[in-house]
């Protein structure tokens, strides 16, 4: 299973970030780093945007997917078959964004491997490619830092940029008004709730993950969420205008 891990994923994806350190003006680990990050993104543009038009689709078709809860409340199966109907008949994959989760987890797991076997400070040769240039230098100084150092100020901007995504990407929960005597659907209360803790608590999280590493990992962080703040913007104008989310 290493050997597996080692091959498909850690080996290509360390050889592709020395590969852009040599080929960097001044060798920076930290531009390459981030080079890096946004070459991976580009490659899985096309699933994430396919998420983002899913999540768009999902949203539109929301007051008929309140009918069918409305109308099947009392029997669950009948109430997710219809459901899984409506989105078979409009072309809609709700699990579109697993895929995608999926092929991200091992490139953060082998970068993270990366950065704690100090591969970027010392070469591990046992994994470069014959073919793969090796860099004469490396500058680690990345704003005046090394980016092996912790910094509390990048994981406040790991913090922040996460915010920021969450406020953009995520659609707002909209608050039913219920007639009198009426409980809160549970359903909805849940909904609500999670987007209350993606929204808050969530950059909360990545701060102390950020603040717990090297900068290397926020950088990735703050990159992949200017990227995901970016793509969210592009992918809503290409789209027919929606509500407001």
């Amino acid at each position: 299973m290493q050997y597996l891990f080692t091959t498909l994923f850690y080996a290509p994806l360390y050889n592709a970030i020395i590969f852009f350190i040599s080929v960097l003006p001044y060798h920076n680990v930290g531009v390459a780093v981030i080079l890096f990050i946004c070459i991976i993104k580009v490659i899985l543009f096309p699933l994430s945007a396919q998420s983002v038009k899913t999540q768009f689709e999902m949203k539109r078709l929301q007051p008929e997917l309140d009918a069918i809860k409305l109308k099947y409340k009392d029997d669950k199966q009948q109430q997710a078959e219809k459901t899984m109907q409506l989105y078979k008949q409009k072309g809609i994959n709700p699990l579109s964004g697993v895929l995608l989760l999926l092929l991200q987890f091992p490139v953060i797991i082998a970068l993270y491997y990366i950065i704690r076997n100090n591969s970027l400070l010392v070469l591990d040769t046992t994994v470069l490619y014959h073919f793969t240039k090796i860099p004469q230098a490396m500058s680690t100084v990345f704003l005046g830092v090394s980016i092996f150092d912790k910094n509390i100020i990048f994981a406040i901007l790991a913090a922040v940029t996460q915010f920021l995504q969450m406020q953009i990407t995520l659609p707002k929960v909209p608050v039913k008004k219920l007639e009198a005597g009426a409980t809160p659907n549970f359903s909805d209360e849940l909904a609500r709730s999670m987007n209350v803790q993606m929204k808050y608590v969530m950059p909360i999280i990545i701060f102390f993950i950020a603040e717990g590493f090297p900068i290397v990992v926020s950088l990735y962080l703050i990159t992949s969420s200017l990227f995901a703040i970016g793509q969210e913007l592009y992918i809503r104008k290409t789209m027919t205008p929606e509500p407001n989310r």
